[in-house]
């Protein structure tokens, strides 16, 4: 069954409410991301699933050739395959709306997931997304509200190629918030407090406290 097409945790929480999906980076697992979830949505409904390409031992959502070169047959194949695994889970759950949360390779997947299913995620967060390739968006994202962030000095992920991907995401009609700081390839403060204030009409949903 697709829904159970992967390893994943899952975060029980109030019903009918939002759902999140957690993307790890690489060499991370199904537990990697529930923290930062937990952080930024408490209590949400959440599926975390782990990657199932290993790339020396290290989970990983798809394959690649070398840093930053990927196998684009393997990622579509890999896309079609996590998109089913969505599908399944909100059918079950229904709810209010749906969220992705993805770092580094996570964000990989869910940016390809965007392209490929723009009806998947009413919000998505991208931290530090990898897009090396021209997106093609296969219906609109007209509506559709997405949260990129990214280092100025990431030795990974060049800030031009991220500028880009926003601009894509904008030409096909997102709503993109951009949010730089001036590290590398990690997390930093103020791209989470700009993913709390993104997240803030789901925590309004859940009846949480809204703070910035």
């Amino acid at each position: 069954m697709a829904k159970d097409s992967y390893t994943y945790t899952q975060l029980r929480g109030k019903p009918g409410g939002p759902l999140a999906f957690l993307f790890h980076g690489t060499g991370g697992d199904e537990n990697q991301m529930l923290g930062l979830g937990l952080d930024l949505l408490p209590g949400v409904a959440a599926i975390s699933p782990r990657g199932d390409v290993s790339e020396f031992g290290a989970a990983r959502f798809f394959r690649r050739t070398g840093e930053g070169v990927y196998d684009m047959a393997d990622l579509a194949a890999r896309t079609a395959k996590m998109a089913g695994f969505v599908k399944a889970h909100v059918e079950e759950a229904r709810p209010s709306s749906v969220i992705g949360i993805g770092f580094s390779n996570g964000a990989n997947i869910l940016a390809s997931l965007v392209f490929a299913e723009p009806q998947l995620f009413d919000a998505a967060i991208l931290m530090h997304p990898l897009i090396p390739f021209e997106p093609q968006v296969k219906g609109s994202l007209a509506g559709k509200r997405i949260l990129v962030t990214a280092g100025r000095r990431d030795p990974i992920c060049p800030p031009e190629l991220t500028t880009r991907l926003a601009s894509y995401l904008r030409a096909d009609g997102a709503d993109v918030t951009l949010e730089w700081h001036e590290g590398g390839h990690e997390m930093r403060q103020n791209e989470l407090v700009a993913a709390r204030d993104f997240l803030a009409p789901y925590r309004a949903a859940q009846g949480q406290e809204v703070r910035t």
